[in-house]
């Protein structure tokens, strides 16, 4: 509890303006409301104008800080007091009960899913659902993930994840959506349109963007800096962001827990400076768990709620920085505003959390949502003709995640979702996941199982089948960063192994990022699935049998050896401690981040951005963009012909990219868009992939970042337009910009 001075609150600035723009908002004296539990429990919910629908957002929530104490607004400048309406004591700060008529409000960590808790579908991991380059498919996941945390009694989800794919060895790349700021933003917007308005209209969950901003790493990262340049930042790490707030409108993001040029995340100038005022970014700006370091500073800088319990934006800390003359009531008002804001135009206050938790919230249609991102997410990197499978195949299952073994230190189970540190597990409790091995027999294929820890008798299992289906793995999540690329468990000598032993080899990868191999020309084919949530054995089945054909493309780029690059010093990572023990990590390759940083350095990756084979082939021909000289107001449209060489029905991602002239000084081309097209075969399909003007406007398709002007700018001169089935594209044509 505060023992400084009260404050006495300014009626008036914004709150005043929002009200007085509202017709028929009314102001409820402080006096007039009741002021204890017992009180509120008389109180007709109707008769308070926070709870009137009738006015819009913002009119609802002055009318209730105005009805509130000062303790009562900085409540919701904290997670744990906003959230808990009647409890009183966080971690041993104390406040006054919160005005009646306010929600329970429960936050849950889940860009995969929803996290540590049973009777919820498993989803594959969110790199996963960016392979699937599919963004219907992202807003289904996003609806039926916002349905489950509802019935489980949870209304914020902290997710979707971004990040920018710098360095694949950082820890928390399954949980992002790959290195490309189009891909990732795009898919993020589809997750939060999804969360936010694709669920049970009555069921009312806010969406938290994750996590702002050049937050790269695991190791030390909440000792670590970030040290970039102004062009590179919005770029290449704020630009995701940028996009997802301007197609989804998020309720909040979440600030990161590094530093950004040796000043902390939350407490940047970049969220106000950046994030609210050029973004436009207008819901709330809550921190990371433990990411904030200051009171006024991190208030001053824009964020508007402290993650968890009370620790630097107590009653106390508040009261001392507004009498410091640190922080203005302004701004403290202007946080507790944009926090009620977002709850009640997202329906928390209007759509409450029931008494009791649905027990089983996963539905059929939940986990068919599930299978079809395994599906359309896994990536068929390498393929001879051994796949798919015939019927009649004897098969032989090698390596310990083919199959479920409660008594296994690793299994198929390992593998369902990103590991856990804490529990041992993963983050995803996969209760009801079905296993390769079961998938099989389900299926009646003649199957024989190894767990493949005798490299011996496995050779002699795959020896004996037709075709050796060999399991490798690799597990990394939050909290720290693989040590190197290579599969855990000796998963290399496995492979190479059975390969030896049987010419027909198909490679299973289940892994969290890239993986060396090298035994990639030893093997008939490669899959990578990922981390596959629960439907891991039945999307394996159907794509190895080609119930399905593959259509995975990989949003980020494997090297062949970690030793390639893209970060070369150890400056560039994982970085060098200072003297104050901070790790400075400089982001001295700019904007050669991803597949940009492999084109302008022309080296050659295992498998580039974009990649992935299907059971078909694909031309593409007649390629035609138009205007062929455009201006800024106007569409861009492309179009190509794209045909269906090959004998099986199969699906396509064809890709567009643009090349800024010269003047521009971008490293390579950049993804701009997309098109996913499924043809029969011998079918051929004319595909127009048009950029509106808002699309240009929104993407900054045409832009880059100038750091004399200040802000985005479109270059004139000749445009190049590429288009493929990958970064390595096979037709080119241009346009002018005047």
């Amino acid at each position: 509890m505060s023992t400084s001075t009260p404050h006495t609150r300014r009626r008036g600035g914004l709150r005043a303006a929002l009200v007085a723009a509202s017709a028929g908002a009314l102001l409820v004296p402080v006096a007039t409301l009741p002021a204890t539990a017992a009180e509120e429990a008389e109180v007709d919910c109707s008769t308070v104008p926070w709870m009137d629908t009738s006015l819009s957002a913002e009119a609802r929530a002055a009318a209730l800080l105005d009805a509130s104490t000062q303790e009562q607004i900085y409540r919701w400048l904290v997670e744990q007091p906003a959230n808990s309406p009647q409890q009183t004591t966080f971690g041993g700060v104390t406040y006054p009960e919160q005005v009646p008529c306010t929600p329970t409000v429960v936050y849950t960590d889940g860009p995969d899913g929803i996290r540590f808790q049973d009777g919820v579908t498993a989803f594959p991991a969110t790199l996963a659902l960016a392979a699937s380059f599919d963004l219907d498919l992202a807003e289904l996941k996003g609806a039926a993930q916002a349905d489950e945390a509802f019935d489980k009694g949870k209304n914020v989800i902290l997710g979707p994840g971004i990040a920018s794919g710098r360095t694949p060895l950082s820890g928390r790349t399954p949980e992002y959506l790959g290195e490309d700021a189009v891909l990732s933003g795009l898919m993020a917007a589809a997750g939060v349109i999804g969360i936010e308005e694709g669920n049970d209209p009555d069921k009312a969950v806010l969406a938290d963007l994750k996590h702002y901003v050049a937050n790269e790493q695991e190791t030390d990262r909440s000792r670590s800096s970030s040290n970039l340049d102004e062009r590179t930042l919005r770029e290449i790490y704020s630009l995701p962001f940028e996009i997802a707030i301007d197609r989804s409108d998020p309720s909040s993001v979440m600030c990161s827990y590094n530093q950004i040029n040796g000043v902390y995340a939350c407490e940047n100038p970049v969220l106000e400076d950046v994030l609210k005022d050029d973004v436009g970014f207008d819901g709330y700006v809550v921190s990371d768990f433990g990411a904030v370091h200051s009171t006024a500073a991190s208030l001053n800088a824009g964020m508007d709620q402290e993650l968890n319990r009370p620790r630097y934006f107590t009653p106390a800390l508040l009261d001392a920085a507004l009498d410091a003359g640190e922080i203005t009531q302004e701004r403290v008002e202007e946080a507790a505003m944009r926090v009620v804001v977002a709850y009640i135009d997202g329906g928390l206050f209007d759509h409450p959390l029931a008494d009791e938790p649905v027990a089983d919230a996963s539905t059929p249609e939940h986990k068919a949502i599930a299978l079809e991102m395994a599906q359309s997410g896994s990536v068929l990197l390498t393929n001879d003709g051994t796949l798919p499978l015939a019927e009649d195949t004897t098969v032989a299952l090698i390596g310990p995640t083919a199959a479920l073994d409660p008594d296994a230190d690793v299994d198929a189970g390992t593998v369902c979702a990103l590991p856990w540190r804490f529990s041992g597990g993963t983050t995803l409790t996969c209760e009801d996941m079905v296993a390769p091995l079961d998938a099989f027999t389900d299926r009646g294929v003649d199957v024989v199982f190894d767990d493949g820890s005798d490299l011996a008798a496995a050779a002699e299992t795959a020896a004996a089948a037709d075709v050796a289906i060999v399991f490798g793995y690799k597990t990394n999540g939050e909290f720290s960063d693989p040590a190197d690329l290579a599969l855990m468990g000796d998963g290399d000598a496995l492979i190479e192994a059975v390969a030896a032993a049987n010419d027909e080899t198909v490679v299973v990868l289940t892994t969290g990022t890239a993986v060396e191999m090298p035994w990639v020309d030893d093997v008939s084919a490669i899959l990578e699935m990922w981390y596959p949530g629960e439907v891991f054995g039945p999307a394996l089945a159907s794509l190895v049998y080609g119930d399905v054909s593959p259509s995975g493309r990989l949003p980020m780029t494997f090297p062949a050896s970690i030793e390639d690059g893209p970060l070369l010093t150890e400056e560039q990572y994982p970085g060098i401690t200072d003297e104050d023990g901070i790790r400075q990590v400089d982001y001295t390759e700019g904007l050669e981040v991803g597949y940009r940083w492999w084109e302008a350095n022309d080296v050659e990756p295992l498998f580039e951005f974009g990649h992935g084979l299907t059971y078909s082939e694909f031309d593409y021909s007649k390629l035609q963009v138009t205007p062929t000289e455009h201006k800024g107001s106007n569409d861009l449209r492309v179009r190509f012909r794209l045909t269906n060489t090959g004998d099986a029905t199969a699906t396509e991602v064809a890709q567009v990219y643009l090349e800024l002239p010269a003047t521009a000084d971008e490293p390579s081309k950049r993804l701009a868009g997309w098109a996913r097209v499924t043809l029969d075969p011998g079918e051929h399909q004319n595909v127009q992939v048009t950029f509106t003007a808002e699309d240009l406007e929104d993407l900054h398709l045409l832009e880059y970042y100038d750091t004399d002007a200040g802000g985005w700018v479109t270059p004139t001169g000749t445009f190049t337009v590429h288009v493929g089935g990958s970064v390595d594209t096979v037709l080119t044509d241009t346009f002018t910009e005047k």
